[in-house]
């Protein structure tokens, strides 16, 4: 490896963020594979030529390929189409083994990188479907609420910052710790018996369970009051 290559691999990786970024708006595991392989095949087009030229090829001389990339230029399936082409040719395998040969070359493990997002967004969209149910019944009782004030909004969100964290297993200490604080006898349902002034986010085991579900969202691509507003 010279100080050259790795900076022109550097140079490729930035120019291809904005498709890594994509994994943020990725519902499925399936959607983060395409994303990822958008990614690969960018950043193929520059650091293995040969490779992606034979994709290339591949993909404008087999008619069936050609017509469905074109005919999805522009639409919200455009990236997958392509994708989908590109898997199915005879040198994608060669592709990415090449990709991952240059990137081993360099010190930089795509996979690894990858999985890291993978696994950060998946585990946060597990956490938001099953805290969903418990937030439209914290929203429908504020907006409901004709006297609710700051404070209210802010219990509600105590309530759902917890629910998310029992899908966070990172949080499993944080959440049983602030279980016992409310002396909620039941952790899959928040709600019962709630006693709104043992919610108190100034007690000392508040914090670390807070801060860990803001960090999860931001591993997954997103934020609490993203999840929260929508």
């Amino acid at each position: 490896m010279t100080d050259l290559q790795a900076a022109r691999f550097t140079e490729v990786f930035n120019r291809n963020r904005a498709t890594l970024a994509l994994f943020s708006k990725c519902a499925t595991k399936d959607e983060l594979h395409i994303v990822r392989d958008a990614f690969f095949l960018g950043m193929a087009s520059q650091l293995c030529p040969n490779e992606y030229e034979s994709i290339r090829e591949n993909l404008i001389t087999d008619a069936s390929a050609f017509d469905a990339i074109a005919s999805s230029i522009n639409t919200d399936k455009g990236l997958e189409t392509t994708v989908t082409a590109a898997r199915a040719s005879p040198h994608w395998l060669d592709l990415v083994t090449a990709l991952h040969s240059v990137s081993d070359s360099v010190g930089s493990d795509l996979d690894s990188l990858w999985n890291t997002l993978e696994k950060g967004r998946l585990e946060w969209m597990g956490a938001v479907t099953s805290a969903h149910p418990l937030k439209v019944i914290l929203k429908e009782a504020l907006s409901k609420d004709k006297n609710k004030t700051e404070k209210d909004e802010v219990d509600m969100k105590m309530v759902y910052i917890y629910a998310l964290s029992l899908s966070i297993e990172s949080l499993a200490n944080e959440s049983e710790a602030w279980r016992k604080v409310v002396r909620m006898e039941n952790k899959a349902n928040p709600l019962q018996n709630y006693n709104g002034d043992l919610w108190d986010p100034r007690k000392e085991e508040w914090r670390p369970l807070d801060i860990g579900v803001q960090e999860a969202a931001e591993r997954g691509g997103s934020s609490f009051q993203a999840v929260w507003d929508a």
